[in-house]
C-alpha cells in the first residue's frame, strides 16, 4: 500500500476517533492534537488492527513518535 492510500485511510480512522478532521502530516505528534491521549492512541491502534487484520508488536508501538512513524510501520505490514 502506498503512502497516499495510507494517509487517506489514516484520515478516516482519525476522523472516527477524534470526531473531527485532523490534518495529518509526517511530523504530527500526539502533543500537536488536542485530546490525543493514551486512550485515543489505543483507539487508533485497535481501529487499524481491525481495519487491516494486522497486529502491532510492542516494539513497533514503542517506536511510534509521529504519524510518519505510523505510516512507515503500516506500509511494512499492509500488502501492496
Amino acid at each position: 500500500m502506498d503512502e497516499t492510500a495510507i494517509y487517506s485511510a489514516l484520515s478516516e480512522v482519525f476522523r472516527d476517533v477524534f470526531m473531527h478532521d485532523v490534518a495529518l502530516a509526517p511530523a504530527l505528534t500526539a502533543k500537536d492534537v488536542p485530546g490525543w491521549d493514551s486512550f485515543k492512541q489505543i483507539e487508533i491502534i485497535v481501529a487499524l488492527e481491525e481495519r487491516y487484520n494486522i497486529k502491532f508488536h510492542t516494539r513497533e508501538l514503542d517506536s511510534l513518535q509521529s504519524v510518519g512513524d505510523l505510516v512507515r510501520v503500516l506500509a511494512a505490514k499492509i500488502p501492496a
